[in-house]
């Protein structure tokens, strides 16, 4: 018989205090490097220096938009898998549309009946702070924490609990599907009315206006004015915009946004007591207002920059509160976006840069006058929505046509226009396995139930949409480069060059905290973190 040495008895692998997964709403991988000159050495810099950057971290799918990035990133796969194909998407048994976050079932909890009805429900798979939640029996608190009720709601997952801003009251609120009343600390919060008080300041630039230097020309034709302003220069007097421009909801299209969510994270920190009680907790924070002012103004704005700089402060404020509430070390934070954002295409068209913008009614209109003309009176087109068109599938079957050729004539007669580069069909998405390119990120975007017969990608440079200001949505580099870093428990310092997917940020989590992958993983863990030895 083999004698047997002493067992060692195993111990239980120590875990972060509190986890902050951050995602910037339309942020671009290169804003970490274009206004760095200004970034102090405590807010993104600490991230970039002290963390783990992936240079090369991208969307993999198509479309790129706010409510697929905040599902795809928590739950590790596409909107083939977890649902959330859009922001809305139509939907052919209601013969309508559907908000990616929306939920009859459930009321307003606080601010306005109108702003309530939100819950995570139409998200398919599990999260990583579902999974975070069960792998504690539920003895681990999640918050999520948005202006946009979809940043607060998708990330907090369907175990999670949400707060998002309600533009009618200034205030945070939630709905009937986490609570049947705020909290006390909501309340306390909503009392100090701080959207109010920012809304009193005069939105200025942090610096002198001609030392932003990475940014055209304060006023131009290709970014959109605040109602009641002529041009879109600053100083932007607050207090004076807010008729016409949302009320208390003006503050989502300004850097205060970010101060205001911030102070509202900071809240719910202590008001929850999280990171203090013996598990791990997750705090899903994401903030809005850059996507509102990228809108807007564009992305080589000196509103952009501005809002970079000042951002740039937030998370200075949010480090240091961690350190002295939990402990360098002692927590984890990861950084990412939930999209990227293409140039304005009127700007890059006064640059001689090939652009422009597809005029979605224009093609509508088209598109029926060809049906009609082709197939027949009737309704043939059901909807032209995210770049798909969806055909009326009863029409199709009472005139006894086939869908297939259908969707491949329409197709051809959809690359007649200037601007739109490929279209999909509905068949090949579901009988072809695309595993590169346009293609294959359409198809990781493309769901048998809900995604339409026919799939638009335009050409490079091109968006739907006016001639001020900008969009996304795109699978191009601008739209899905985005920012990809870890820093704190356990994190080494470094950087690769490798590509890697926003589906990898989830799995990473599940490998780090020893936890179970949620159930619709796709995406792989980044082996630079959690192979360390």
């Amino acid at each position: 018989m083999l004698a047997l040495g002493p067992i060692l008895a195993q111990t239980k692998t120590e875990k972060p205090k509190l986890i902050v997964g951050i995602i910037v709403d339309q942020m671009r991988q290169e804003y970490l490097y274009r206004f760095a000159d200004r970034y102090k050495e405590g807010g993104f810099k600490r991230l970039m220096n002290d963390g783990f950057m992936m240079k090369n971290g991208h969307y993999n799918y198509i479309p790129t938009y706010t409510g697929p990035g905040h599902a795809s990133v928590y739950t590790g796969t596409t909107p083939a898998t977890h649902g959330i194909i859009s922001n809305s998407w139509y939907v052919r048994s209601l013969k309508g549309s559907l908000y990616c976050a929306e939920d009859s079932t459930v009321t307003a909890v606080g601010g306005s009946t109108a702003s309530g009805q939100i819950s995570p429900r139409n998200l398919l798979t599990t999260t990583i702070t579902d999974e975070l939640r069960y792998a504690t029996n539920k003895r681990s608190k999640v918050v999520g924490v948005a202006i946009k009720d979809r940043g607060a709601s998708l990330p907090a997952g369907h175990l999670g609990d949400a707060y998002w801003y309600d533009s009618g009251t200034g205030e945070f609120m939630t709905s009937t599907y986490y609570y049947d009343s705020l909290p006390d600390w909501v309340q306390n919060f909503n009392e100090k009315k701080l959207a109010e008080k920012y809304l009193s300041q005069t939105w200025n630039t942090l610096y002198p206006i001609e030392t932003y230097t990475q940014s055209i020309a304060d006023n131009n034709d290709f970014e959109a004015p605040f109602a009641g302003k002529d041009t879109p220069t600053f100083p932007y007097v607050l207090d004076s915009l807010k008729q016409g421009n949302g009320e208390l909801g003006l503050i989502a299209s300004t850097p205060f946004g970010n101060t205001l969510t911030l102070d509202f994270a900071i809240a719910a920190m202590e008001g929850e007591d999280l990171g203090n009680r013996g598990e791990t907790d997750f705090l899903a924070l994401s903030f809005s207002s850059p996507d509102y002012i990228g809108h807007r103004f564009g992305p080589m704005s000196k509103e952009v920059e501005d809002n970079y700089l000042r951002l740039d402060l937030e998370f200075e404020r949010l480090l240091n509160y961690l350190d002295e509430k939990y402990g360098e070390g002692e927590y984890l934070v990861f950084l990412t976006a939930d999209h990227a954002v293409a140039d304005v295409a009127t700007h890059m068209i006064s640059e001689n840069i090939p652009a422009g913008n597809l005029n979605n009614s224009y093609i509508y209109a088209q598109l029926k006058g060809y049906t009609q003309l082709t197939f027949g009176e009737g309704d043939w087109i059901e909807n032209l929505s995210n770049e798909q068109v969806f055909l009326n599938h009863e029409l199709i079957r009472e005139k006894g046509m086939n869908l297939k050729d259908m969707q491949d004539d329409l197709a051809n007669f959809l690359l007649r226009f200037r601007g739109i580069k490929e279209v999909y069909t509905a068949y090949a998405m579901k009988n072809s396995e695309f595993t590169t390119g346009r293609a294959g990120r359409l198809q990781m975007g493309y769901n048998q139930k809900s995604s339409g017969d026919l799939l638009i990608t335009l050409e490079p440079g091109w968006l739907t949409g006016g001639a001020k200001g900008t969009s996304h949505g795109t699978g191009y580099s601008y739209d899905t480069n985005v920012p990809m870093v870890f820093y704190g428990w356990n994190i080494p310092a470094g950087e690769t060059s490798r590509y890697v997917t926003i589906t990898d940020i989830a799995p990473t989590l599940s490998m780090m905290l020893d936890i179970k992958l949620p159930n619709g993983t796709t995406g792989n863990p980044i082996t630079e973190i959690t192979d360390q030895k």
